[in-house]
């Protein structure tokens, strides 16, 4: 668990199930991911997540907000298992959030605490960030994370028809 001044990065609680279905069903949430996620799907990727974070203490934790404990999203660091990505294997910050907490710094935040984790307990030397070009939002707090563009890492994504505008992925990097 992390704790930021406003916000709780913590593994998946039960009662996130519902919330995080919600989010992952929003089109507008979605807009520059393949598909929305079903409630099967969604419930996956919490089960995905919270074993990794109870085999190594790292995931992307879900996000609370201290004031309220309204849930979020997720935000955190992730090594990327796509053995398709040319990105395979390098470790990511992520983040991901509910459309009722846009706008507020909140992923700036989170991926803040989550890159001083990575850089501080972790020891890790560089952690990368990408998205889908459309993607200006998560473009921007990329740049106020301090993260550099990466354009010779960018990459077509290979899961993605080639007709798709958020075939194309951006890349931005930090180091420690």
């Amino acid at each position: 668990m992390i704790e930021t001044d406003r916000l709780i990065l913590r593994a998946f609680l039960e009662t996130d199930r519902e919330p995080w279905a919600a989010m992952n069903a929003d089109p507008e949430v979605m807009r520059h991911f393949p598909a929305t996620l079903s409630r099967e799907e969604a419930d996956a990727v919490i089960e995905r997540v919270n074993g990794k974070i109870a085999e190594t203490g790292v995931g992307f934790w879900a996000l609370e907000r201290k004031s309220d404990g309204a849930f979020l999203g997720f935000a955190g660091l992730n090594q990327i298992a796509h053995e398709h990505l040319p990105i395979f294997g390098r470790w990511e910050v992520g983040w991901r959030l509910a459309r009722h907490a846009w706008g507020q710094g909140y992923a700036s935040e989170a991926g803040a605490a989550a890159l001083a984790h990575g850089f501080g307990r972790m020891g890790l030397p560089r952690i990368l960030a990408y998205t889908a070009v459309t993607n200006t939002p998560s473009e921007a707090v990329m740049q106020r994370l301090g993260m550099r563009r990466a354009a010779e890492m960018d990459f077509d994504h290979p899961l993605i028809a080639a007709d798709r505008p958020i075939r194309r992925h951006i890349v931005y990097l930090k180091e420690a």
